[in-house]
């Protein structure tokens, strides 16, 4: 099993940044694509952004040129650097990755206000 923890969310302002983090741990031989999904009330869980072991990144429309995802692979974990964010953006993200099978993170609340 392999276990992700997310760090980082909290609350901002209109234009603010947050970063997110997560960490993988557990039995990891090896760690794919990780990625965030994020789930605002009342809509269904939507993908964000998904980074490769190589370093390509793939974004949601909406938040391209906005949030910026790295990954460390020696430490294993991913970030989610958010900049300029909207009330849109508020939501609980949610970190992903693939070894093996898909794991979930807990999940971090963002809460962006106007």
């Amino acid at each position: 099993q392999v276990q992700l923890l997310e760090s980082g969310g909290g609350l901002v302002q209109t234009g603010g940044s947050l970063r997110l983090s997560c960490a993988a741990s557990g039995s990891i031989r090896n760690l794919g694509n990780m990625a965030w999904y994020r789930q605002a009330p009342g809509k269904q869980r939507e993908f964000v952004a998904t980074i490769t072991v190589t370093g390509f990144s793939t974004y949601l429309e909406s938040v391209k040129g906005r949030f910026t995802i790295r990954r460390d692979n020696a430490k294993n974990t991913v970030d989610l650097q958010m900049d300029n964010l909207k009330p849109e953006d508020t939501a609980v993200y949610y970190c992903n990755a693939y070894d093996r099978q898909w794991y979930w993170g807990q999940r971090t609340q963002v809460t962006v206000s106007s």
